[in-house]
């Protein structure tokens, strides 16, 4: 039986905090709200708080799972920087730290490699031995297993999937970096490009009205605005999805994030785009799948590598 552990998922808007064991999320805390503390002391306090609240409930916890967004030092357990958290601005050794005040072992990593490691152990990637996980929201997060272990890279920071171009003359990305992927289809930037979209077409609206989730809705209703729009993401999406495939050529490709909810609205015409844009050899090969665990998958994925962490197991 797999060892129950403490897992974080931590948002720019909310820190979400739970006691897990294997896919099973056995007791969730309430969500910490990210902008309510002043510091990096103050939210790790305000986790070590929650996490001795869990302890309470589930005292024979092996090991504490954190999936921090943001450049994470997997190995010093070290996390850089926290682009969505204006306070926290510096590096912070957030391993050793929680470790001295919980007395258990702690395991930091990003939390898109979270997402791809409870893919890949337990969800749509099960039994895979290369894949990639691409997780669609605020940012594009990414994960990369290849040959059955997570893809690092010598500084520790593979797999920044948001930050490759699809444009080399493109939207400038926040390292410089022209064309990044994150530029045209974070949720936010989604949200303008499709509001923009709406009032070209004499139908003024806000980018507070077009969510995914809302752009969904209006496609599946027939509006044809909103279809163009998932059209437009498919075929941004699909160049990136190219580029892995020519130099990783994974067994699959899993999507999460609120977009990848759309389904068909988005699968179909991401099938399409790959179709034309790859060797008939790579096409064939591909598999494109749908997370498994949703919402749940940062929690799920901390949590197994807590539990994995305790038993020597992660590497």
């Amino acid at each position: 039986m797999m060892k129950k552990a403490i897992a974080v998922d931590f948002g720019g808007t909310s820190i979400k905090m739970g006691v897990t064991q294997g896919a099973d999320i056995l007791a969730k805390a309430t969500p910490l709200p990210t902008a309510a503390y002043d510091s990096p002391a103050a939210i790790i306090e305000a986790m070590c708080h929650t996490a001795r609240e869990l302890l309470q409930l589930h005292p024979d916890c092996a090991a504490v799972g954190l999936g921090m967004p943001g450049w994470t030092d997997f190995h010093r357990g070290v996390l850089y920087q926290l682009t969505n958290v204006p306070v926290w601005d510096h590096e912070v050794p957030v391993r050793d730290i929680m470790q001295q005040a919980l007395s258990l072992p702690v395991v930091l990593d990003n939390d898109a490699n979270c997402m791809a490691y409870a893919e890949w152990q337990l969800g749509a990637g099960r039994g895979l031995e290369s894949l990639v996980c691409l997780t669609l929201g605020t940012g594009i997060g990414g994960g990369i297993v290849i040959h059955n272990r997570m893809l690092r890279g010598l500084t520790v920071s593979a797999a920044e999937l948001g930050q490759t171009s699809i444009d080399w003359r493109g939207r400038r990305g926040p390292f410089g970096n022209r064309g990044a992927i994150e530029e045209y289809l974070g949720n936010n930037e989604f949200a303008t490009d499709s509001a923009r979209a709406y009032t070209a077409a004499g139908q003024p609206r806000s980018a507070a009205e077009c969510t995914p989730y809302q752009l969904a809705q209006a496609a599946r209703n027939g509006c044809p605005i909103a279809r163009g729009l998932y059209a437009g993401f498919a075929e941004k999406l699909a160049c990136l999805i190219m580029n892995l495939m020519y130099t990783f050529v994974p067994q699959a490709v899993i999507i999460g994030g609120g977009v990848a909810k759309a389904g068909d609205l988005l699968f179909t015409p991401l099938q399409e785009q790959l179709r034309e844009q790859l060797f008939p050899v790579h096409y064939a090969a591909l598999r494109l799948l749908p997370a498994h665990f949703g919402a749940d998958s940062g929690l799920v994925g901390a949590g197994l590598m807590a539990a994995d962490y305790a038993t020597g197991k992660l590497n």
